[in-house]
């Protein structure tokens, strides 16, 4: 998540706008910087993907688990618009009301909705994937593959990115992980130097594509990070996850704290583009600090000040609102669940479904 708030801070601040200070000097000591400062967020993403199937393949979603979900983004959503709306910094607007109210409302590159919508098929995944022999699961990983990285990684050629259908491919991968273990799988050392042979290749791409845009006048400097899909997001996911698989961390209450809220922090500072505009352009002025001397300690400080502050949000969430809402679901759900149950039941009789 830290990695994801630090590819916001540069992608989302007007840093890397086209008439950007970035671009205007990308050769430069700041723009390198500030580049490979926020070149990890789709990295990000694979890895918060990868550990959902990871632990998914073997496991079922239940109501519960999706409704908890679905009420912390409609939550966040709710909130978030009407402290703008009411505080005179965000005017209404129909569409953006709809859009607070509606928890999807495209399938594209929205993380949350699409996260929301590939939940919601990860017990048909698994269907599939448990009905399949590991050759099968190989082949079916190669086409997925080939299909998006190939595509979305090689010059002049592309396809139509969609989270939904990325995330079902990244399950197919970390399910096959988990129903399938190596001795490779198991080697940390591997995992270890693959990790920074993926990183650094991700940095020397980075810093070359910054070179190359600099001659073409193109704005290139992540053509093979900036989506989830490329050949380098991939491989940075894939290998950071397998190395922080094998590590042998002990129980941390600490650890166990902040990880139960880190989709809060996604759902909190990523809400809108008036929370992106509030946040970098507004209240953190990230093209000002460009030209400081202290840039450095900016983004750091910044990064971090908004991962903890949306943390102890999310963390007081949970206690006050979100544990008291699911004592009252586990005393009532049963029974609504039972009824729901009936009447499908009698729909499905009625139409011939079995």
């Amino acid at each position: 998540m830290l990695l994801i708030v630090a590819h916001h801070y540069v992608v989302n601040s007007g840093l890397t706008d086209a008439s950007g200070v970035i671009y205007s000097n990308p050769m430069s000591a700041r723009s390198i910087f500030l580049l490979i400062f926020g070149a990890w967020g789709k990295t990000g993403i694979n890895c918060f993907v990868l550990i959902t199937g990871y632990f998914m393949c073997k496991s079922q979603i239940t109501v519960k688990k999706f409704f908890k979900l679905l009420f912390e983004l409609e939550f966040y959503n709710i909130v978030i618009y009407f402290i703008f709306l009411l505080s005179g910094y965000e005017p209404f607007s129909i569409k953006e009301f709809v859009k607070c109210i509606l928890p999807i409302y495209s399938v594209s590159v929205n993380f949350t909705g699409c996260f929301l919508l590939f939940y919601l098929c990860i017990p048909f995944l698994n269907t599939l994937i448990h009905h399949l022999n590991e050759k099968q699961h190989i082949q079916l990983i190669l086409l997925a593959s080939f299909i998006y990285i190939f595509f979305g990684t090689v010059p002049k050629f592309s396809v139509t990115m969609n989270y939904v259908s990325w995330f079902c491919v990244l399950f197919f991968i970390a399910s096959y992980i988990r129903l399938y273990p190596k001795k490779l799988f198991e080697n940390t050392l591997f995992w270890a130097m693959a990790m920074l042979i993926s990183i650094t290749l991700s940095v020397v791409s980075v810093v070359s594509c910054a070179w190359l845009g600099s001659k073409i006048h193109s704005n290139i400097a992540f053509r093979f990070v900036t989506d989830s899909n490329t050949f380098l997001a991939v491989t940075n996911g894939v290998c950071s996850f397998m190395f922080f698989k094998n590590l042998k961390i002990r129980q941390s209450k600490f650890i166990n704290t902040f990880a139960a809220s880190t989709f809060g922090v996604l759902l909190i500072h990523a809400n809108s583009d008036t929370m992106r505009q509030w946040i970098w352009k507004d209240t953190l002025n990230n093209v000002g600090a460009y030209g400081s001397d202290l840039l450095a300690l900016h983004a750091f400080g910044s990064v971090i000040a908004i991962f903890v502050i949306c943390t102890l949000i999310d963390m007081a969430r949970i206690k006050l609102i979100e544990k008291p809402f699911f004592k009252l679901w586990d005393r009532y759900f049963e029974r609504v669940s039972e009824k729901y149950k009936l009447l499908e039941n009698k729909i499905c009789k009625k139409l011939k479904i079995s």
